[in-house]
């Protein structure tokens, strides 16, 4: 009878690695690109053999092979929406991060971004890299790992999500990171504006002067000065949103 059991042990495996491989692949802190892929994989691996056994009671194999792998297709689907809406709100940070290089006049000076292997504005690679340090470092990765247990009471197998949920959940998850954008880079929006204005006046009080070779120093210093001062409530109001996002997924 323990030998009977095996392929239906197996295939129910299967299924919650689906949902919890995608899920850990996507997931901030845990599922960035410069970490190791085997590292993902054995994380997502120990994650589904944990869950199991919470999965298995709500979570029925069928008999034909149809329906396993819609059942299957369903639960890639769950994954994938949960950790991209996470993504979506983790991208606040780039985004903030482009509209300050805009905003200090530094949007020239780009690197490759670890997280995305693309070509990212310097400061938003930094606001990114301390974002997931900071991660890592106040245990909110250990709050994603409880959204992927409490998943399956909030989303239970069983079918294919509904498509007006799914598209409810990203368009706010990405309303929710660019407003995020939006709060954090305002320091630098307004410094931007305020500098520009007082260019713009100071280049008709004095025609003479050569305003663009004292504007540009002038507005990188200006804006490492504020960036210095405000980095710390920065990361807070990202700390602060991303913890709130996540559990909204483990019902606190």
């Amino acid at each position: 009878m323990q030998i009977a059991i095996l392929p239906e042990i197996s295939a129910l495996f299967v299924l919650v690695f689906a949902r919890v491989g995608t899920l850990v692949m996507l997931m901030p802190g845990i599922g960035e690109r410069f970490i190791f892929s085997r590292a993902r994989l054995s994380l997502a691996f120990f994650i589904a053999l944990m869950l199991l056994p919470v999965a298995r009671p709500v979570l029925r194999v069928p008999t034909d092979m149809t329906g396993v792998s819609t059942l299957l297709i369903s639960e890639l689907l769950i994954g994938l929406i949960i950790g991209l809406s996470a993504r979506l709100v983790m991208a606040a940070l780039q985004t903030a991060g482009t509209l300050v290089a805009q905003a200090m006049g530094l949007g020239f000076a780009m690197t490759v971004d670890p997280t995305g292997g693309m070509q990212n504005p310097s400061i938003g690679n930094f606001l990114t890299m301390l974002g997931i340090t900071l991660i890592l470092t106040t245990d909110l990765h250990h709050l994603a790992i409880a959204a992927i247990h409490e998943s399956y009471r909030l989303l239970p197998p069983g079918g294919m999500p509904d498509l007006t949920d799914i598209l409810s959940l990203v368009v706010r998850a990405a309303a929710r990171g660019f407003a995020l954008a939006i709060q954090i880079s305002a320091p630098f929006l307004v410094f931007g504006l305020l500098f520009n204005l007082g260019l713009g006046v100071l280049a008709r009080m004095m025609p003479q002067l050569q305003v663009f070779f004292l504007a540009v120093p002038a507005s990188i210093l200006g804006g490492m000065l504020i960036l210095l001062v405000v980095v710390g409530v920065m990361m807070s109001v990202f700390m602060d949103d991303l913890g709130a996002f996540l559990r909204q997924f483990t019902g606190n």
